[in-house]
Formats: C-alpha cells, sequence, structure tokens
C-alpha cells in the first residue's frame, strides 16, 4: 500500500446530499451499486440505512487502496471493483439501486500531486483513472480552436477563446506542466473576482477535468448502464455538481420517463416506448442550510431520483441527452 493509501488525509470527503438522498429513497435494502465510490461515504450511509451490500465501483485505484483500511469493519458487504460506472451492468445486475456522485471528490482535490486543484501547485495531470493523456498533454498539443471548444463546451466559460489564445501565446516561451502555472495564466484573461465569487480558474479547470476523462461520455454511458443493471422498482439516483452535467441527468431521466416531447412541433409524433422509468424528483433537490453550514461543497450540488419500471431496457438517442448549446454568442 502506498504512503498516501495508508494515510486516509483529514477531513476526508463528506457524502453531498446523502440525507436528502437517504430519505428519497426509503427504506433502503438489498444490493445497491455505488459507481462513484471514492472515500465510500454514501456506500458507508447505505449500509448504515438498511442495504445488505453495497458494490463499490471507482475508476481511480487511489480510492481502492485508501478503503482496504476500514474495509474490513463491513464483514464483506461492501465489494470494490476498480472499473468505470459506464461498465456497471458488466459487474452487477438485478440490483435494486444506483447511486452515482458525479465530478471530482474532495479527496481527489486535496492531494496536489493529482493536478486537479488551481489552488494547489502540482502537476497538470487531473486523470481520474491514472492513465492515458493528461491536462497538460491538452494544454500544450491542441491548437486554440480545440482548447477553446473544451472549455466554452464542459465549462461554459464565456472566455474561453481568450484563454486559449493565452494558453497557446504561454506554452511558446515555455510549457504549461503546472496547475498553477496553468491557473495564472487564466487569471491575466479575466477580471480579479468579487466576494464570494469562484476562482477565475474554476470553469477552465472543471472543462480541462471533464475533457481529460471524458465525463460526459461515461456519464451517458453509465445512465443506460444502471437502466440495465435495475431490477423493475430499483431506484437510480445522481448528485450532480454543475448545469450541464444537471441537464444531461434530467434529460435521460426524461427521455427513459416518457417525457422527453418531440424535438419540434412539426416532427411527426411516434409511438411511445414503455417508460423504463417513473421519475421520483420533480425536481432536483439541493442541500439545506445545516448541509451548506458544514459542507460548503454542497453548494451546487442537485439530487436527482428514478425508479425502474418493468419495461425491457432500451436504447436512446444520444441526442435526447447531448451537451445542450449555450445561448451565449462566443
Amino acid at each position: 500500500m502506498s504512503a498516501a493509501a495508508a494515510t486516509p488525509p483529514r477531513d476526508p470527503h463528506i457524502p453531498v446530499l446523502l440525507a436528502p438522498l437517504l430519505r428519497t429513497v426509503a427504506p433502503v435494502g438489498g444490493v445497491w451499486v455505488d459507481g462513484t465510490f471514492g472515500a465510500g461515504g454514501y456506500a458507508r450511509g447505505l449500509i448504515e440505512a438498511g442495504a445488505d451490500k453495497v458494490i463499490g465501483i471507482d475508476r481511480d485505484p487511489l480510492a481502492l487502496e485508501m478503503a482496504a483500511a476500514w474495509l474490513p469493519e463491513y464483514d464483506g458487504r461492501i465489494e470494490l471493483h476498480q472499473a468505470n460506472f459506464a461498465e456497471m451492468d458488466q459487474i452487477a445486475s438485478d440490483v435494486d439501486g444506483v447511486v452515482l456522485d458525479l465530478g471530482v471528490s474532495s479527496m481527489q482535490l486535496d492531494q496536489a500531486e493529482r493536478g486537479f486543484s488551481f489552488m494547489k501547485d502540482g502537476p497538470l495531470d487531473m486523470r481520474m483513472g491514472q492513465d492515458g493523456p493528461s491536462a497538460a498533454d491538452i494544454v500544450n498539443n491542441a491548437d486554440a480552436f480545440d482548447i477553446a471548444d473544451i472549455l466554452y463546451t464542459y465549462g461554459e466559460e464565456r472566455a474561453s477563446r481568450r484563454i486559449a489564445k493565452a494558453i497557446v501565446a504561454a506554452r511558446k516561451v515555455a510549457p504549461i506542466t503546472r496547475t498553477l502555472q496553468l491557473a495564472g495564466i487564466i487569471e491575466t484573461c479575466l477580471p480579479r473576482p468579487k466576494p464570494n465569487q469562484s476562482h477565475p480558474a474554476t470553469r477552465s479547470f472543471q472543462a480541462l477535468r471533464i475533457a481529460v476523462n471524458d465525463e460526459y461520455g461515461a456519464l451517458m454511458l453509465g445512465l443506460m448502464a444502471a437502466e440495465r443493471a435495475l431490477r423493475p422498482g430499483g431506484l437510480l439516483a445522481v448528485v450532480s455538481f454543475h448545469s450541464v452535467e444537471d441537464r444531461m441527468v434530467k434529460r435521460f431521466m426524461q427521455a427513459r420517463g416518457g417525457q422527453a416531447g418531440r424535438a419540434n412541433r412539426y416532427a411527426p409524433e411516434l409511438e411511445a416506448e414503455t417508460p423504463a422509468f417513473e421519475i421520483v424528483t420533480r425536481k432536483a433537490v439541493g442541500p439545506d442550510d445545516d448541509e451548506l453550514a458544514v459542507n460548503p461543497r454542497a453548494r451546487s450540488a442537485k439530487l436527482r431520483v428514478a425508479r425502474r419500471t418493468e419495461a425491457p431496457a432500451g436504447e436512446i438517442d444520444a441526442g435526447q441527452i447531448a451537451l445542450p448549446q449555450l445561448k451565449e454568442d462566443r
């Protein structure tokens, strides 16, 4: 076991919206999949609420290493797999519930050497699975158009072109290899933030992380895998942290819940499939004041829950839940 894994971080990841999630899916029982295991907060919460077993999945090998220290306390009721949650239906079937906590965990942010944080200096990495191209590969090799497209599409960054040009100019002088180096370049392109506003690099770092890990592709595949893995009556609970992610989850639940509607009013009305899900949360559930007081990370979190019907799992047109086009003119 590595030194980092042997010593869990102080104040580890606090599971966001755990209490409202458990209330919404109560009574908890049977077998659940925690597709974004992280520090294990949701898995432990589900076991303590009554789940017989939780199958934990995480693409980050460090998450599994760190869990080894406390896993024996659960007497085999938590089973771990290193994989992408898009593969969950190859690992489990006929489960009673699936929970997904999207995005990066505070456990990953706290480790400067992982390269996720613009507040701590570290190598510009951002790879959750610790393989494949890194964020440094993108910013040093992609052309300005592609960098701008990543920042705009995945981070909703309106200054994407300005930032991309600054990145290309800076890398001609020296390769961009450190997180604070990139954050400094981005800061020169944007106004100084007002009190309580996010750091100027927030959207760009989010966008690069999503691109490096193909998070939106994995989310689309993961939602469809959850549909295949759930038994009739099983529950899908998804916690997202930004608007594009939440819209994708919402559109998936609407499309598979028979509420997608026609793309335009002139298109022919097609025979509707039997809905694969019943939407449980008509509106996204957010944090209350008590949770925000102890966990500011919950500020932008939204929970959506749907219940699996008896309809067979089907295929979904990716266009029904694809990334929405932003209204602002680039």
